[in-house]
């Protein structure tokens, strides 16, 4: 029986791997950046000591948080260009999207709360349901600063990657309203003590 659960269990994870490289391929500019958010949610839930079943939840999520950008045409999500009013309104769907990709499989019914929820803001000014505070997932909120602290030093067509002391400014500025302030907090700890451990991460999609 439990030689069993550890073969499905390895199964669900190349499965998940491969639906993870999938959605990172539409865009080659952001190539890895699902594998990433994973990486650096997990070392944020490793800060707080959190339960292994918790943070293999977490990691499922992560990889997938993206999903719904499949619903996405590639007319917005690979424009060059700065975005429309309407196509960003498109490009806030995908959240709700992934959600009702996985609905239907019972294996994935622990991340959907974490996949919808990623985009909320701790002040109630995110999306799709403008949560706010502990009402927002809290793992959401772990993998809603990893998602930004990639977007943030990842090139896109219209910019160069951040520096490492803008983006540290601009989460410890965001902390309260972007990001849960303890969650924010933790993560600077880690890139101003174990920078190293983020730029390994880093280093392995270049």
């Amino acid at each position: 029986q439990r030689k069993l659960l550890e073969e499905q269990k390895v199964v669900l994870d190349s499965f998940i791997e491969t639906l993870a490289t999938s959605i990172d391929a539409r865009d080659k500019i952001t190539s890895g950046h699902s594998s990433r958010v994973k990486m650096y949610s997990s070392l944020i839930a490793q800060e707080f000591g959190m339960e292994k079943n918790d943070l293999y939840i977490l990691e499922k999520a992560a990889a997938l948080h993206d999903i719904g950008k499949i619903g996405i045409p590639d007319s917005i999500l690979l424009k060059p260009s700065k975005l429309s009013d309407d196509e960003y309104s498109q490009i806030k769907n995908h959240p709700s999207i992934g959600a009702h990709i996985l609905c239907n499989a019972e294996v994935f019914q622990d991340i959907i709360p974490i996949v919808k929820h990623h985009h909320e803001r701790f002040d109630g000014n995110g999306y799709p349901g403008k949560l706010k505070g502990n009402d927002i997932p809290y793992l959401a909120r772990i993998a809603a600063v990893a998602d930004t602290y990639d977007a943030m030093t990842s090139r896109r067509t219209y910019r160069d990657p951040l520096s490492l002391d803008v983006v540290k400014a601009e989460i410890e500025r965001c902390s309260g309203t972007q990001f849960d302030p303890e969650i924010a907090k933790v993560f600077l700890d880690i890139l101003n003590n174990h920078y190293d451990e983020v730029n390994e991460i880093q280093e392995q999609f270049k």
